[in-house]
């Protein structure tokens, strides 16, 4: 019995929208990770980039649910000694809302270069304008 390896192909990939106006940051990102995987197609494999481009307009009105824009906090470390920082999901929606959408799929992804590579495919922007027109992207339930 032979094992079917299905060929990747940067000509096929597809891209999606999705108006984050009013959705759940959450869920929106389970779904958009999802996409960027290529768990929606037939092909599907887990050691291949199989996913498509995904681009997300309106990440500025993002919803969330409970008190996660005072109780979240996003941490990084500057290097130096006592360099730890921290932003509230509240404020780094004020701020940069892009990152909130960002870092909730980076945290949906498999850790490695496959994910980074499926990362890079996609593409958030605060307001409803976007560059991606001549791609003809296609809506995403």
């Amino acid at each position: 019995m032979k094992t079917y390896v299905p060929k990747v192909d940067k000509n096929t990939k597809k891209w999606f929208i999705v108006d984050a106006e009013g959705k759940t940051l959450g869920r929106i990102a389970a779904k958009i990770a999802s996409v960027l995987r290529g768990k929606h197609t037939p092909q599907f494999a887990t050691d291949m980039d199989m996913g498509d481009f995904v681009v997300v307009v309106n990440a500025e009105k993002i919803h969330f649910t409970g008190k996660k824009g005072s109780d979240k906090i996003y941490y990084h470390h500057t290097g130096y000694i006592g360099g730890i920082k921290g932003i509230s999901l509240g404020k780094l929606l004020e701020t940069k809302p892009e990152e909130a959408i960002k870092k909730a799929v980076w945290g949906m992804l498999p850790s490695g270069p496959l994910a980074r590579d499926m990362f890079s495919k996609l593409k958030v922007y605060a307001g409803p304008n976007h560059p991606h027109e001549a791609q003809k992207p296609l809506p995403l339930q």
